[in-house]
């Protein structure tokens, strides 16, 4: 039979590792299929043979012979002179097998087919791609940068699927080039239309879990568990680690001699500042660890409202909120508990929020994000650490201060 266009296509498939041999046959004779259902009305009677293998296929069309000038339905019977001139000794009643060239169904229906038929292909191929990552959302994954876009990177991996990096989801001091390899975690898979759109991020407490897993051997045969996870990315993250065998430690395991195993962790997060504490069932003791590197003083839980009271002395304040507040902020997410820190000695202290006549709200909302909203937390710090912890002004600081001091210190 001749080999069209559309059947040279065949070898274009063959070789694709995604799809097999049986599931290629199945579209092929289902896009035939269709064609002869446009043609003919029906395709019922026809036998669709299939070599892909060889880049060939024939179409038999069956019909029943009846006698001269009966026949009703042209695609299931034929004429018993007709059928004698495909085979001289017919007779009514038999049934005649008639090959049908791919030329009878016109050109417009083969383009028709050729296009059918790439985008069945293109179709299945999406579908596994989809599958594919979908099993691996959540696993680190690695590509190469292809082009770098103002809200995104595109990556393409070995196999040349298009994974996306968006911005919200790399680390602030991530900075990439075209050629550079990759790693974050298969944040998302979705459809979009017929294409699978693969998010990957490196911003999510997960990429730190798996790296965890992949660089420290006792995560990885579970020795140790990872109890949680929770990032500023770039800034600060705190891992609760555990282990159900006492002879392990598993900070000391997963920090390893000066660091020399988190070292890796910590330069692929841009530098991000890692603490590593031992989880605990005692809510006092695990609050304690997840305010390090603040020594407690003492600590009242309200398990009902998920609160805890936590105080320290002056000098440990700026230790348990931290640069920006992180320190706090990860305390109580890594906790669950909402961590209001005092000072002892607070009774001598007096609420930023008295001074209301004197500061402007959005000043005192300032050092509110930054865990300073007593006056002594304030006077406590020196005036370049607190323009590092607030996005204030020196000059809006210093008079903050002045006032403070009028006021407070009388």
């Amino acid at each position: 039979m001749e080999n069209i266009a559309l059947i040279e296509s065949f070898s274009e498939f063959k070789d694709d590792k995604l799809i097999d041999r049986v599931t290629l046959m199945a579209i092929l004779e289902d896009v035939f299929r269709s064609a002869l259902k446009k043609k003919f009305g029906d395709d019922d009677n026809f036998d669709i043979i299939v070599n892909p293998d060889k880049g060939d296929l024939e179409i038999w069309r069956n019909r029943v012979v009846v006698a001269d000038g009966e026949v009703e339905e042209p695609n299931q019977e034929i004429s018993l002179s007709e059928a004698r001139k495909i085979e001289p000794d017919f007779e009514v009643g038999e049934d005649v097998s008639e090959e049908v060239k791919l030329a009878d169904l016109g050109r417009r229906a083969i383009l028709a087919l050729r296009q059918n038929l790439i985008s069945k292909i293109h179709e299945h191929d999406n579908t596994i791609i989809y599958k594919q990552f979908k099993d691996l959302v959540g696993e680190i994954y690695t590509a190469e940068v292809h082009h770098i876009r103002h809200r995104a990177v595109i990556l393409l991996d070995d196999e040349g699927n298009e994974i996306i990096l968006p911005k919200d989801k790399q680390i602030p001091s991530d900075f990439f080039r075209k050629g550079d390899n990759v790693r974050g975690v298969i944040d998302s898979v979705e459809l979009k239309g017929a294409k699978p759109a693969i998010i990957m991020s490196r911003s999510s407490p997960v990429f730190l879990e798996k790296l965890f897993e992949q660089e420290i051997p006792e995560v990885f045969d579970g020795l140790i568990t990872i109890k949680n996870v929770v990032r500023i990315p770039g800034e600060k993250a705190k891992v609760a680690v555990d282990s159900y065998d006492d002879r392990i430690d598993p900070v000391g395991a997963c920090v390893g001699m000066k660091g020399s195993r988190i070292h890796g962790i910590v330069r692929e997060l841009g530098n991000e500042n890692i603490d590593v504490i031992n989880y605990t069932n005692n809510l006092q003791l695990y609050i304690t660890r997840a305010l390090s590197p603040a020594r407690v003083t003492s600590i009242k839980i309200n398990e009902d409202t998920k609160r805890a009271e936590v105080i320290l002395k002056p000098e440990e304040v700026s230790k348990a909120i931290g640069r920006g507040g992180h320190n706090i902020r990860l305390a109580g997410q890594l906790t669950g508990y909402e961590i209001d820190v005092f000072r002892e000695g607070a009774e001598e202290d007096v609420e930023l929020s008295e001074f209301t006549d004197e500061i402007e709200g959005w000043i005192i909302e300032e050092f509110s994000k930054a865990g300073l909203d007593t006056a002594k937390s304030i006077l406590e710090q020196d005036v370049d650490d607190l323009v590092k912890r607030t996005d204030l002004e020196e000059e809006t600081i210093k008079d903050v201060i002045r006032i403070l001091r009028e006021e407070f210190e009388e």
